[in-house]
């Protein structure tokens, strides 16, 4: 797919997200109330040239710098730059120049609103597959957020290897997009329409796993995901029986976690003190963690908090001394208790 096009589409095509013609780039996401209020603090023009699939706005951001790739107008950017604080910085990312100049445009009335002596965030005209040729200190951002944005690019594998190397160790790419659960024919990924509506260039989602692991994120998580209901009939008959989903992922740089989820008889407490989750710190859709609850933790989960921003937060129990094989329930059950020889199924005894 011809870059211009996505440029053309996102510049020239659409003025405001009332333009899309399927919800695939529409936020659908519960709003916490937090979220809200912030996003009552951003210029209504900037609001009016979202387009998102998700809420990728991580927690516990205070003071970090945080990286937005495809920016676009700047939305996300100025939610950040509030979480950040006048001390954090946000730095946003985006090949469109239209988009990017009415993000600049706002760029004063945001510091005043915001209350800050001096601007916190800054703008970057460049492409997403070509990172290193962009003013950004390799290792230098705590978070990397994107927002529906990581579909549209021609060379995805480049896109998250320049992550990488942006993410300080321990830092996070916490970001939304569209996938399917199937790998789509190519006459549909060349269609101009259906890749500006982010369907086009949707990931298959067994693609995207082990595409994560090769640039280094060796453990996705999966946060949160939805069904995206394709209205348009043209466009429907196009895709077939492709089905869509909007998914937000948090991948961390750490070079040690392990393939599976591994049984150290560890356990983590969450202490509170994270101000959009007092009572419960959720880490993705099945590690809902209660503040003074003693919670079990495989190997790589008490990796994800021990070794990144989240470690205040947390007691931590146990260490990697004594391994008890694979965490129940992890989905990667032992081979061996599953057939005998002959492939019968489970056996009991010899």
């Amino acid at each position: 797919m011809n870059v211009e096009v996505v440029k053309d589409y996102y510049g020239k095509v659409l003025k405001g997200s009332g333009d899309l013609q399927t919800s695939a780039c529409c936020d659908g996401a519960e709003m916490p109330g937090y979220l809200a209020s912030l996003i009552a603090n951003v210029h209504e023009e900037v609001v009016a040239r979202y387009y998102g699939c998700g809420l990728c706005i991580p927690t516990a951001l205070q003071d970090c710098n945080v990286l937005d790739l495809g920016s676009g107008a700047g939305r996300d950017v100025y939610i950040l730059s509030q979480l950040v604080g006048e001390n954090g910085s946000v730095a946003g990312v985006d090949m469109t120049a239209e988009q990017l100049a009415t993000a600049e445009a706002h760029k004063d009335w945001h510091t005043q609103k915001f209350g800050y002596a001096k601007s916190n965030v800054r703008f970057l005209e460049g492409y997403l597959e070509k990172l290193d040729a962009l003013d950004l200190e390799p290792g230098g951002f705590d978070v990397i957020v994107s927002n529906c944005v990581i579909n549209l690019c021609t060379d995805k594998p480049a896109v998250l290897r320049g992550a990488y190397n942006l993410l300080r160790q321990g830092g996070e790419l916490y970001f939304a997009d569209v996938y399917c659960d199937r790998r789509l024919p190519d006459d549909v990924r060349a269609d101009p329409l259906l890749y500006g509506e982010c369907l086009g260039g949707a990931l298959y989602w067994n693609d995207f796993l082990p595409m994560a692991k090769e640039a280094g994120f060796l453990d996705p998580r999966l946060v949160s995901s939805q069904p995206i209901e394709i209205e348009n009939p043209e466009m429907a008959e196009k895709l077939g029986n492709a089905r869509f989903f909007s998914a937000t992922y948090r991948l961390f740089k750490l070079d040690d976690l392990e393939p599976a989820c591994e049984d150290y008889g560890q356990a983590v407490i969450y202490r509170g003190g994270i101000a959009e989750q007092p009572e419960t710190f959720v880490l993705d859709d099945h590690h809902r963690i209660e503040r003074g609850r003693v919670f079990p933790v495989c190997g790589n989960v008490w990796r994800m908090l021990a070794g990144t921003r989240f470690a205040p937060y947390f007691d931590f129990v146990g260490d990697f001394s004594r391994h008890f094989g694979i965490f129940p329930g992890c989905g990667t059950p032992s081979p061996f208790e599953q057939t005998d020889n002959a492939g019968n199924g489970s056996v009991s005894c010899c």
